[in-house]
């Protein structure tokens, strides 16, 4: 019989509205009936739960529209091209990854997890989005001039999407900004392929090396702009262009007094990290204009700062800067460009709010229509000609053409309480005479049903058990009989904590930097049984030995997840059922802000574009993540001196009498070097991540049939092993 009945008069009948659990000994309130799509864990309820259930659930219509759904089947679905998708046209991000996945020898690419898929018909679509809203807002408004942006690569720096964003939207001239010689070395090299009017804006701290390059791309007939952060750039400006002989098309960025609040609007207003003051943008006209160059300056730069929450904010930063722009023109500066910087916002949460941090009040056609009413309005008034309009939204680009999906390969449970088997007389001896009047109060409580009293006198109860513990004078056993008291008391009055931790093949660090660095949040949902009824909220743990490495807020101000059991035994080496998790609209910033901690390195990526067939998709580039070897030379350390070193040890101390001895052993440290830190599972843990072709495998994208379904040749494996 369970510790309080001894108590507890069995005779007390229970109050209406009650139902006796354990015997009679602590009533519990029934369960109430639940709503469509609230959880409760402990519910009978049998209501058939569906994907719109689900939709609803995890706010899929609000952060995901046009580009998330769940389908009939209970999958997160993909709609390459936003609200133009047609429903056969839609893609089953489960097939996908199975597709990445799956062992070669079953038709999959064999790659680990965690994965980030790439939806280039999504990239398009987004830069199209962009386009097509300032077009028709340059329409409505009858303005003279046009738009053309630019993409500031420091938001996802990888090849395929800089090359992409170059080629998708060179019909439309745009270009590609840089803040670093790395990043403009890349630009450039990008842009060549590109239109010939496409911008190149040069951002960032400039030394002398930096201004060289951007004038070598200038005579290379990019269109390059050298965009002053500081006054004293100007020096080296001019001092480097009359080196080599060659003038030069200079930016200034000013810095506002217009700024929002919160952690993305800390870099501008008069306080903020870059840009001239009014005083500092005179004297580099003077200073221009005394050595002839004043022609030279046509671009004005702001940025107002990230997730710019609403447009009437918006408005009032583009007023003041179109204000400076006409006095520039006053002042003899040949002014062509306002370039708005970035700012275009991200609905994180679905929430379209105009208060928060990860949302924002506006579509990207009312983000446009602000930004063009109000340059036309004020150079109108002024009698100034209508600039080129340029933006660097690079958040809004590249945020959802990226998913991030990861395993949960085990997850916490929680074991029915028992009491222990020596009986609760020996336990009550063992305890101190103030324990003993914790545990009386305790069961005193339990019969007046005074729930709260109840909860204090357990906590004291468990606080003396530890101190006599630690004193030695109670055994383990002892404490943990008087932990499955409390909790069998905590469940029977409702109040038992039943979030279960997630453990999940992944890194914090390393793929969501943002959310351990700033808080910063992402729709997270299974990416499948999403037609079944969540029974489980939980948190995510991720692999690092590191207190930080877990994901508790989510967005809608909660806590936990709605998740579903485990399939199987809940373990990495269950072959039964996976259990994958998705990270939408992260496709900004995560992956160049990710490190190496605990020397887990970056995911593995695949590249989909959506064809007609059976699986409506095809794979045209994929990427093993980083192998054990490959995050060891980022931090100085030299595998195959490594690998030599143990193969010597194994030769060594290995048993001869072993069947394969030390070349058994050689051949699972090269394994283990090739393969990704990450975890693996029994049927997998042979695989090793591909060398050849520099570790890539893709293919021209008219060759798509053969592209799903092969990967190059066999890996290889190092010279220098023995095996």
């Amino acid at each position: 019989m369970p510790a309080l009945a001894c108590c507890i008069d069995a005779a007390v009948a229970s109050p209406p509205g009650y139902a006796i659990a354990w015997d009679g000994i602590v009533p519990t309130p029934e369960s109430s009936s639940a709503s469509d799509v609230s959880l409760s864990t402990n519910s009978t309820i049998t209501n058939a739960w569906s994907p719109a259930h689900s939709s609803i659930l995890y706010r899929v219509d609000g952060w995901g529209a046009p580009y998330f759904t769940v389908n009939s089947s209970g999958n997160i679905s993909v709609l390459p091209y936003g609200a133009d998708t047609l429903p056969h046209q839609e893609i089953d991000l489960l097939k996908v990854v199975k597709k990445a996945s799956d062992p070669k020898a079953s038709g999959g690419l064999g790659l680990q997890f965690p994965l980030i898929v790439r939806f280039s018909d999504v990239l398009k679509k987004r830069l199209e989005s962009l386009q097509s809203a300032f077009n028709f807002a340059v329409q409505s408004h009858a303005y003279q001039a046009h738009y053309q942006g630019v993409y500031p690569v420091k938001c996802n720096q990888d090849r395929f999407v800089v090359e992409d964003i170059v080629k998708f939207g060179s019909g439309f001239r745009f270009g590609l900004e840089a803040g670093s010689k790395p990043e403009l070395l890349m630009a450039m090299s990008c842009l060549c392929k590109g239109s010939s009017e496409a911008l190149l804006v040069c951002n960032g701290f400039k030394d002398a090396e930096y201004i060289y390059l951007a004038l070598v791309a200038r005579k290379l007939h990019l269109n390059t702009v050298i965009v002053l952060e500081q006054e004293e750039e100007l020096d080296t400006v001019i001092n480097v262009s009359q080196q080599l002989r060659f003038r030069p098309v200079i930016g200034l960025r000013a810095k506002l007094r217009t700024k929002h609040s919160g952690h993305f609007g800390s870099t501008s207003g008069e306080k903020g990290k870059f840009g001239l003051t009014t005083t500092q943008i005179l004297r580099v006209v003077k200073k221009l204009e005394q050595h002839s160059m004043l022609d030279c300056l046509q671009l004005l730069h702001f940025h107002i700062g990230s997730q710019i929450p609403s447009t009437a904010l918006l408005a009032d930063g583009v007023h003041e800067a179109s204000q400076i722009y006409c006095e520039l023109i006053r002042l003899g500066a040949c002014m062509k460009v306002i370039d708005i910087g970035g700012g275009l916002g991200i609905d994180y949460d679905g929430s379209k709010s105009q208060d928060s941090e990860i949302s924002v009040g506006y579509s990207i056609e009312d983000y446009a229509y602000a930004v063009v009413r109000a340059v036309k309005s004020v150079c109108d008034r002024n009698g100034v000609k209508h600039p080129v309009i340029c933006s660097e939204s690079g958040r809004a680009i590249v945020s959802h053409h990226s998913v991030l999906v990861f395993e949960a390969v085990s997850a916490s449970s929680y074991a029915s309480s028992e009491m222990p088997s020596f009986g609760l007389q020996y336990l009550l001896e063992q305890l101190t005479e103030d324990a003993l009047a914790d545990y009386r109060n305790l069961s005193a409580a339990a019969i007046r049903h005074e729930y709260d009293t109840c909860l204090v006198y357990a906590e004291q109860l468990k606080q003396r058990c530890v101190q006599q513990f630690k004193e030695g004078s109670l055994g383990m056993e002892h404490l943990a009989a008087v932990d499955g008291l409390c909790e069998m008391m905590s469940k029977a009055i409702g109040v038992s904590d039943n979030v279960r931790t997630y453990h999940v093949n992944l890194s914090v660090f390393t793929s969501i930097p943002d959310f351990w660095g700033i808080g910063q949040l992402f729709p997270i949902i299974p990416i499948h049984r999403l037609d079944e009824r969540p029974a489980m909220r939980g948190i995510l743990s991720d692999l690092t030995c590191d207190s930080d490495g877990k994901i508790d807020k989510f967005i809608g101000g909660e806590s936990s997840l709605p998740l579903h059991e485990l399939e199987g035994n809940g373990s990495v080496n269950d072959n039964g059922g996976k259990y994958y998790l998705g990270m939408f609209l992260g496709g900004a910033y995560e992956e160049a802000l990710g490190g190496v901690h605990n020397l887990f390195g970056g995911p593995s990526v695949i590249r989909v574009m959506q064809r007609d067939g059976p699986n409506r998709f095809a794979v045209t580039c994929a990427i093993p993540g980083p192998s054990c070897g490959d995050v060891l030379r980022v931090m100085q350390h030299e595998p195959e001196v490594m690998f030599e070193t143990l193969k010597h040890r194994a030769e060594e101390f290995a048993d001869n009498g072993e069947a394969h001895g030390s070349m058994s052993l050689a051949s699972g440290l090269t394994r283990s070097f090739n393969n990704m830190p990450y975890l693996v599972g029994s049927a997998s843990c042979s695989l090793t991540a591909a060398n050849g072709n520099n570790g890539y495998f893709y293919c021209d994208e008219d060759i798509f049939s053969s592209a799903a379904d092969t990967v190059a040749a066999e890996d290889e494996q190092w010279s220098y092993c023995g095996a």
